[in-house]
């Protein structure tokens, strides 16, 4: 339930965002907007860094062996985003998913193998374009808590939620299209 709670949460986000996003003039509108999140653990920081793609019409043909992300040098690996690879950092030691991440910098990843049971990569190698990934760098995996969402979502978007403000663990969502993925995060 908690879980559902969370992805329908972060439906609403993207919602909005797209919302925003659609009342600009199309020739305006990039195809994947920068956007980033933030999480407050303990009074420390961590920030997530991404492009935002949309959905645009391909419904059912994101995440499959032929669909839009298998097009990628990467596939099975995914960016987590779009452009440029999706930046992490944290000024704390983290704990994501049993995974200590030391504080720094890092870049994210999915490994999609499965469609319905993603899995997060952290990655030491930072500041390359989304499809440089080496496998080499891998800080680690990270199987994460897959649900559907209630209603599909346009905007891929990152959400931080906590229980309560100062709390010292919170989960980490990450929601496009149909699939909804999340991890525990808490201070190391």
């Amino acid at each position: 339930m908690k879980r559902l709670l969370i992805c329908a949460s972060l439906l609403a986000v993207a919602a909005t965002l797209s919302a925003q996003m659609g009342s600009m003039k199309s020739m305006d509108k990039p195809k994947s907007p920068a956007a980033t999140e933030s999480g407050v653990l303990g009074g420390k920081t961590f920030t997530i860094s991404y492009s935002s793609p949309r959905v645009n019409g391909r419904a059912g043909h994101i995440f499959t062996k032929d669909g839009l992300i298998s097009h990628d040098g990467t596939y099975p690996v995914w960016r987590a985003g779009a452009n440029a690879a999706t930046k992490l950092h944290t000024e704390a030691d983290l704990n994501v998913g049993g995974l200590t991440v030391p504080a720094g910098d890092y870049t994210l990843y999915v490994d999609i193998t499965d469609p319905g049971q993603w899995v997060l990569i952290i990655n030491k190698q930072t500041g390359q374009w989304g499809t440089n990934y080496d496998k080499a760098q891998d800080l680690g995996r990270v199987t994460m808590n897959m649900e559907k969402p209630p209603t599909m979502a346009e905007n891929l978007a990152y959400m931080f939620m906590v229980k309560e403000p100062g709390a010292k663990e919170g989960t980490l969502s990450l929601v496009w299209e149909n699939m909804c993925g999340s991890v525990p995060v808490k201070l190391q």
